[in-house]
């Protein structure tokens, strides 16, 4: 397989990594860390409205421009070397997939146009608890009404779910006799009568998470947006497509790890010389950069798969971007601690910024699967359920 970018692709990722050097520098994101909203909404207009990023995959009958799974990793790559704080992976990578790859065409009509204009931001609730496709764990219910549905439930870890316009929830179809049915999804505003959001106080202050409840909603009928059988066809490529651009984020913020952690052992002296010279230094870095380059080949090997058009490459992408995530979460995780080891004491301080690539690493590893699920995950499809 050809990993060889086009003179387009590196034009989009040296174009993102010239604009996120200077717009999400780490003061930058320790200012938008602090803010209301969890980013800078002038950073963010930017990002949707002049850069076009927010178009990236949506294709251009929806006035996106049509781009494939590789530049949307390409960027995802360098927003996580900054930790870009935006509403981007809610918008972007999660939402649109999902109206993209699971929603009815009313939907995609209504809704992607803004999404790619930069003027829509949204986000999905995927389970009660958790932030990982579960429909056995979706306990919110919807029952008709006269002028459309009626949805209740909570929802405790909605990636922006605080700022969010767009709220994008499963919920499971209740009939006159009170039974549970199939899980559905619904599409609303975020800004209805008994909804209540509450932002939560996580370890992982650049990307914020709110908890959702809905009490007695009204939506109206064009809310629903995907039957159960779409639900069911689509939703695993879509969270597969949401778990390589989080897995390209990974691979962005291990990457800076280790060119921070380059930088100061370059600059740090001990025992009249640079630790940097020390050969168990080279060695611990020579590691994580084993690693990033295995991780990088694995998600944009995921990522031409999916851009491929050939029959049967679902299947095969689902491994592939099962595979992806598990490897970016052990290689960040991994990187992120040989960093703060490696800068020595001051690693963990708040004045330097391995502690926040840390706690990155840490939250999203348990995003859309953790390593050990998606490890199971591999395995049964490729052996058979354990007996």
């Amino acid at each position: 397989m050809d990993f060889a970018l086009s003179s387009d692709q590196e034009m989009i990722r040296d174009t993102a990594e010239a604009f996120l050097a200077e717009v999400s520098a780490s003061a930058a994101v320790r200012t938008a860390m602090q803010s209301a909203t969890g980013y800078d909404e002038g950073t963010w207009a930017r990002i949707g409205q002049e850069l076009g990023w927010c178009a990236i995959t949506i294709p251009d009958k929806y006035d996106g421009l049509g781009l494939t799974s590789v530049e949307l990793v390409l960027l995802m790559e360098q927003m996580g070397r900054r930790l870009l704080c935006a509403p981007f992976f809610s918008t972007v990578c999660l939402a649109a997939q999902v109206l993209l790859e699971v929603a009815d065409e009313d939907a995609r009509q209504r809704y992607l146009p803004h999404i790619a204009a930069g003027e829509l931001t949204a986000t999905v609730a995927l389970a009660d608890t958790g932030i990982d496709w579960q429909p056995q764990n979706v306990n919110a219910t919807v029952s008709v009404c006269e002028d459309g549905f009626v949805i209740n439930g909570s929802f405790q870890h909605v990636p922006n779910g605080a700022s969010a316009d767009l709220l994008i929830v499963p919920a499971r179809n209740v009939d006159f006799s009170g039974d549970v049915g199939t899980v559905a999804l619904y599409a609303f505003p975020s800004t209805l009568s008994g909804i209540t959001r509450t932002a939560h106080v996580n370890i992982d202050t650049t990307r914020r998470i709110a908890a959702v409840k809905l009490d007695q909603v009204m939506l109206l009928r064009d809310a629903l947006i995907a039957t159960p059988q779409q639900v069911e066809q689509g939703m695993p490529r879509a969270m597969a497509l949401a778990a390589l651009a989080l897995a390209a984020e990974q691979l962005g913020g291990a990457q800076q790890c280790l060119d921070l952690t380059l930088a100061y052992t370059a600059e740090r002296v001990q025992f009249g010389r640079t630790i940097a010279s020390f050969q168990a230094i080279k060695h611990r870095c020579a590691e994580m950069m084993v690693n990033i380059e295995a991780t990088r080949s694995a998600i944009y090997g995921a990522a031409s798969v999916a851009a491929s058009l050939g029959s049967g490459s679902d299947e095969a992408f689902l491994l592939e971007a099962a595979c992806a995530k598990t490897l970016a979460s052990d290689t960040f995780f991994h990187c992120a601690g040989e960093a703060i080891q490696l800068h020595g004491g001051v690693g963990f301080t708040w004045e330097f910024d391995p502690q926040l690539y840390f706690k990155r690493a840490q939250a999203s590893a348990h995003w859309l699967g953790s390593a050990d699920a998606l490890r199971e995950q591999v395995a049964t499809a490729l052996l058979g359920p354990a007996c």
